[in-house]
């Protein structure tokens, strides 16, 4: 399959002004219970900089902040933006900035990448510079956590288990979980040749 086209921002506006919480992040124990699961699946008890790419309001922000001594979120909606800096501001050290991906690629490295429920509206072409640009940020032995619905969107370039077969053939990724359910795929690659360390290797109780 060959995906010519990334999705307008015009989208992504039009969602925003029809709705301030268009996918329900606040209100869907869907979206708890995933971001909950997303949460546990990472390896590291702690990470020192975080990315969030394509944050929408800050739902997951928020939480994933707990987890995190700096993070910063971006998002290509200025009405995502502004929610998300609001839900976010008492957290001083989160910082989210207006982005669009993938020119606006933010410089630095982090040793956590979050790419939740992004990934699907990317052309080929551009998928490749995300993926790209991901790989490069991301500290040795860093985690990159992947998110995306599994179900079709007719609006959507691509669908998640696209998104994620893409991801599994990217070299300098070695993917440590999996994990399949009917609605969802959410994975973790650490940057690194495989085999992925497990948590018990790294934690030295092996």
């Amino acid at each position: 399959m060959t995906v010519t086209t990334t999705l307008e921002s015009a989208y992504f506006d039009d969602m925003y002004s029809a709705s301030t919480d268009p996918w329900g992040f606040e209100s869907r124990w869907y979206e708890r219970r995933k971001y909950a699961l997303s949460l546990a699946l990472l390896p590291a008890e702690r990470y020192a900089a975080a990315l969030e790419p394509g944050c929408s309001i800050g739902v997951f922000t928020r939480q994933l902040a707990s987890r995190c001594d700096s993070v910063l979120a971006c998002d290509g909606a200025a009405a995502a933006v502004r929610a998300a800096r609001t839900r976010t501001g008492d957290l001083g050290h989160v910082q989210v900035q207006h982005r669009s991906l993938p020119r606006d690629w933010p410089d630095g490295t982090f040793d956590l990448i979050v790419l939740s429920e992004l990934l699907y509206y990317f052309s080929d072409h551009d998928l490749g510079e995300v993926l790209d640009a991901a790989t490069s940020a991301l500290r040795p032995g860093g985690t990159l956590l992947a998110v995306h619905w599994r179900h079709s969107v007719p609006e959507y370039p691509r669908s998640g288990d696209d998104v994620h077969a893409v991801l599994a053939r990217r070299p300098g990724l070695a993917r440590l979980t999996s994990l399949r359910e009917p609605d969802f795929l959410a994975e973790v690659y650490l940057r690194g040749e495989p085999p992925a360390v497990s948590v018990a290797a790294a934690t030295g109780l092996l």
